[in-house]
């Protein structure tokens, strides 16, 4: 961290992404920089990646959706989440109708269903799996 006339013009990305209210906390921003999902000037950050007035970074949230954004100011300690806001600028990206109905359908297209239980089928699953086995038998 450069510090002149006690006036920040760097600081570490887990630290800015905190203070932006981006991420409820330091080390779930730190995670989410482990985890490659944050990037800075187009390459993947570190937590220990120094950010400055001008970055641009690029969050990808867990939907799978990214998030582009500016870096406006360097704040030396946490501010209100509304003063949070003023630290960054949200870039929007310009895309076509189709380019968005097709990121819709493969968003759809990439989510699973989740088994409602983990383990052994329960007896009543069992007879219904039995039931199914003997009438494919049949055809």
């Amino acid at each position: 961290m450069q510090q002149t006339n006690d006036i920040i013009t760097t600081q570490r990305i887990d630290k800015w992404l905190n203070i932006a209210c981006l991420f409820k906390t330091r080390s779930k921003a730190s995670k989410a920089c482990d985890e490659r999902r944050v990037k800075v000037n187009g390459v993947v950050a570190k937590p220990a990646t120094l950010v400055k007035s001008g970055d641009e970074i690029t969050l990808k949230s867990p939907g799978g959706k990214f998030v582009t954004l500016q870096v406006l100011a360097i704040s030396r300690r946490n501010v209100s989440a509304k003063d949070a806001k003023s630290l960054y600028k949200v870039k929007e990206l310009e895309l076509s109708e189709e380019a968005k109905e097709l990121m819709e359908i493969f968003a759809q297209a990439i989510t699973y269903d989740k088994p409602k239980y983990k383990g052994r089928p329960t007896k009543k699953e069992r007879r219904k799996l039995e039931k199914l086995k003997q009438e494919k038998e049949l055809f």
